[in-house]
């Protein structure tokens, strides 16, 4: 009992190391994909994306003989394909366009809290006062960096996009913590060949250009999104997942805007008002204080899965945290 309490305290090294690798690829993903639709046409450039890594994975799955997932394991892989990769990206790419990349990787953030309140819905978590006042908290932050956003002349149906894409990433969480445990490697080829198809499929109906980029720098944000972006992103999150809590990997959401949003200043040239970094501040500290802040333990009978509480609880004690978003940033 003392060694299970013990591997529950907290992440090892090779679990910290991949945890930081995530939150770096993470907030690199949202400038990539500003990038990389300034010259390809948005779903193209998602479909192409995922096809090649996704096929990469395939790859590695094959050469390594890991099991790919089958029965329910194949539907939900298939299912979180189509939330996690369609649904969101598809609605995430053509707003990049438009919104600075800052502005929605803090949007972004606010997954853990999405899918606490997503997961009380699917009667996966019990109802907090905690989580709604968060919420609050968190939601008076965006309308604050939305009233900025607009003062600026971005459209507000694009920011409203990227919440709606936060929404869907934040449900193929909660649809993915139904689904039998399966190699994360596999499960992530199933879901982006599946979201692959699909963008190709819609950029083919609606009539994009399928152009191969000219511009050096578009082949480099391409390549950041499908090497690092993708396969080792989505790769390192899961091994996080399997080795710590979901709380626990939840925060990487949270940390990716302190890193995304300096990026985008020096590298995209993103102006920072001090009005969007009031709201910032304002919409994480909603997200810590309705997804992460732990409160004095209270015996519940309600049982928890393991993995769902938080990184230092007991076995029976702390009301579980919501779900990581396994596509932490797109």
């Amino acid at each position: 009992m003392m060694m299970a309490a013990t591997r529950r305290s907290g992440p090892d090294r090779v679990t910290l190391l991949a945890l930081a690798g995530v939150v770096l690829f993470g907030a690199g993903n949202t400038l990539a994909i500003k990038v990389s639709v300034r010259e390809l046409a948005p779903f193209w450039s998602a479909g192409l994306r995922f096809a090649i890594a996704g096929g990469l994975l395939l790859a590695i799955v094959a050469v390594a003989r890991r099991p790919l997932p089958r029965g329910r394991g194949l539907t939900g892989a298939v299912l979180y394909g189509l939330l996690g990769f369609v649904a969101n990206l598809a609605l995430l790419y053509p707003a990049l366009r438009t919104v600075p990349a800052g502005v929605a990787t803090v949007l972004i953030a606010l997954a853990p809290l999405m899918t606490f309140g997503l997961a009380i819905l699917h009667r996966q978590e019990r109802f907090r006062m905690q989580g709604l006042l968060g919420a609050l908290i968190a939601f008076g932050g965006v309308a604050v960096i939305v009233a900025d956003q607009l003062s600026t002349a971005v459209p507000l149906g694009s920011l409203l996009a990227i919440l709606l894409a936060v929404t869907f990433m934040a449900e193929s969480n909660v649809v993915l913590k139904w689904v039998p445990g399966s190699d994360p490697f596999a499960t992530n080829a199933v879901a982006m060949l599946t979201g692959s198809s699909v963008m190709l499929v819609i950029s083919a109906v609606g009539g994009e250009a399928w152009s191969i980029p000219s511009e050096a720098v578009t082949w480099a944000a391409v390549g950041y999104l499908v090497v690092l972006g993708s396969v080792v992103m989505f790769g390192l999150n899961l091994f996080a997942l399997r080795r710590w809590t979901a709380s626990g990997v939840s925060y990487v959401t949270l940390l990716m805007p302190l890193v995304s949003v300096p990026l985008a200043s020096v590298l995209l040239s993103e102006q920072v008002s001090p009005q969007f970094l009031v709201g910032g501040v304002i919409a994480l500290a909603g997200v810590f204080v309705g997804a992460f802040l732990r409160v004095a333990p209270r015996l519940s009978p309600a049982a928890s899965l393991p993995e769902l509480l938080p990184p230092d609880a007991s076995a029976a004690a702390e009301p579980a945290a919501p779900l990581p978003a396994s596509g932490p940033a797109s």
